[in-house]
């Protein structure tokens, strides 16, 4: 069943947040994603939150994120990587779009290096740049 009704109030209290969070490429935040349509991901819970790979920051305000998954999943629309002790996950890369810094909640983490660089070749194969 879908929530639109529940996440146009907590879109309405994220869009008259102030103060913005400082964040950088490779940083991992619990955002508020929504409820979507279709096959788009949705976040979960009251505040619709999902993790996300922030890709690439292109101004403070807006960025290119990747939302993250615990199920594991293999393909050429997926990505696993280890950025917590005891848990793997799953970057959705088909599900990566623009998103405002407001939807950010607060980090948890950061990919590797070197397992960015690889995402980033999986991302350039996925969009056949």
């Amino acid at each position: 069943m879908q929530k639109y009704d529940e996440w146009t109030k907590v879109k309405r209290k994220i869009d008259s947040k102030e103060k913005l969070i400082t964040y950088k490429e490779r940083d991992i935040f619990w955002a508020n994603i929504g409820e979507n349509i279709g096959f788009e991901q949705n976040g979960k819970g009251s505040d619709f939150m999902r993790p996300i790979l922030v890709f690439r920051k292109f101004t403070n305000k807006m960025f290119f994120g990747i939302p993250l998954s615990t199920q594991l999943r293999d393909g050429s629309f997926f990505f696993q990587f280890q950025f917590l002790e005891d848990k793997k996950s799953t970057a959705l890369l088909v599900q990566a779009k623009m998103f405002d810094v407001k939807r950010l909640d607060r980090r948890i983490g950061m990919i590797n290096k070197d397992d960015f660089k690889n995402l980033e070749s999986k991302m350039r194969e996925l969009m056949k740049l």
